[in-house]
C-alpha cells in the first residue's frame, strides 16, 4: 500500500488557494479547469448557492458542510482567475469583505446605538443607499443600479421593487397591490383569449411582477414561497404515484379525474395530520 501523504498543517483556506493555483497552472495543472473563465464558471457558483440552501432546507448539517465547501472552491476559483489577470487575489476578496462588515456595523464596531432591530435596519439600508450614492457619484446613475440581472427573475424582481419603494414609487397597501393582480390577471385572459402568445408571455411577466410586489409588500420571500409550493407538488404528486401504483396502475395509464380525486385525497391525508 502507497505510504498516506503527510500531515499538511497549513490553514485549510491557504491550502486551498494553492490547490486552484495548482489546478490553474499551465504546466501541470488540470487543463478542465486552465480552460474555464469566469463566465464558464458562473453557473456553477450559482449552482452551488443553490445547493447549500437545498441542506438548509434539509436541515442536512452533514451535507451544509460539503456544499460550503463547494461554493467556497467557487469563490477561490474567481479569485485565482483575477489574481492571473493581475486584478485582485483571495485575499483582496477577504480584505473587502471585511471592510464592508465593518463600516454596515457601527453599533459593533463602533459607538453608535440602535434603541431596537427596526432602527438597525433603516441605518443598514441608509449605509447602503449612501454605498450606492458614491457608486453613482463615480459613473452609474440608477437608483436600481447594482441588482444584479444574474438573479433568478422573481429575486431580482424583488430586489427591483424594494428599490423602488424606498422612494415611494410602490402601491401603498397589499389590498392595492392584489386589486393590481387582478387587473393584470384579466389582461393575461384578455391575451390567451385573442390567441397573441407573445403577448400573453409579457402578461403573465406583468402578473408575476405583481407577485413579487405582492411578496414584497408582505414581507415573504417569494423564493422561498414557491420552493415550498414545489416541495408540496412533489411530495403530492408522489403520493398519486404510490396510490396508483398500488392499485396495478400509472399516471400514464390513468386520466386526470383519476389524478385529481387522488390530489384531493393527498391534501386532505396532510390537513389531517
Amino acid at each position: 500500500m502507497p505510504a498516506p501523504p503527510p500531515e499538511d498543517n497549513r490553514h485549510p483556506v491557504f491550502r486551498l488557494v494553492e490547490i486552484m493555483a495548482q489546478l490553474r497552472a499551465s504546466e501541470g495543472g488540470c487543463p478542465w479547469d486552465v480552460e474555464q473563465t469566469f463566465a464558464t464558471i458562473a453557473p456553477y457558483t450559482i449552482e452551488e448557492a443553490y445547493e447549500v440552501a437545498d441542506a438548509i432546507e434539509r436541515g442536512d448539517l452533514g451535507d451544509l458542510k460539503d456544499e460550503l465547501g463547494d461554493l467556497l472552491l467557487q469563490v477561490v476559483f474567481h479569485a485565482r482567475m483575477a489574481e492571473e489577470q493581475g486584478a485582485f487575489d483571495f485575499a483582496d476578496v477577504a480584505r473587502a469583505i471585511n471592510d464592508k462588515m465593518v463600516r454596515r456595523h457601527p453599533h459593533v464596531f463602533g459607538d453608535v446605538t440602535h434603541k431596537d432591530v427596526a432602527e438597525q435596519t433603516r441605518a443598514w439600508e441608509a449605509i447602503k443607499a449612501g454605498e450606492r450614492a458614491a457608486k453613482r457619484a463615480h459613473g452609474t446613475a440608477s437608483l436600481l443600479d447594482g441588482v444584479p440581472t444574474g438573479l433568478p427573475a422573481l429575486t431580482r424582481a424583488l430586489k427591483l421593487s424594494q428599490r423602488a419603494a424606498r422612494v415611494g414609487f410602490v402601491w401603498p397597501s397589499a389590498a392595492e397591490v392584489l386589486a393590481k393582480l387582478r387587473e393584470e390577471v384579466a389582461e393575461l385572459e384578455a391575451e390567451i383569449a385573442a390567441g397573441d402568445v407573445e403577448k400573453a408571455r409579457e402578461e403573465l411577466g406583468d402578473v408575476l411582477f405583481v407577485c413579487a410586489n405582492l411578496a414584497r409588500e408582505l414581507d415573504v420571500e417569494p423564493e422561498a414561497a414557491l420552493r415550498t409550493t414545489n416541495a408540496k407538488f412533489v411530495r403530492r404528486f408522489n403520493y398519486i404515484e404510490a396510490e396508483l401504483a398500488a392499485r396495478g396502475s400509472s399516471p400514464e395509464k390513468s386520466d386526470l379525474a383519476q389524478m385529481d380525486a387522488l390530489w384531493d385525497a393527498a391534501k386532505a391525508a396532510e390537513r389531517a395530520r
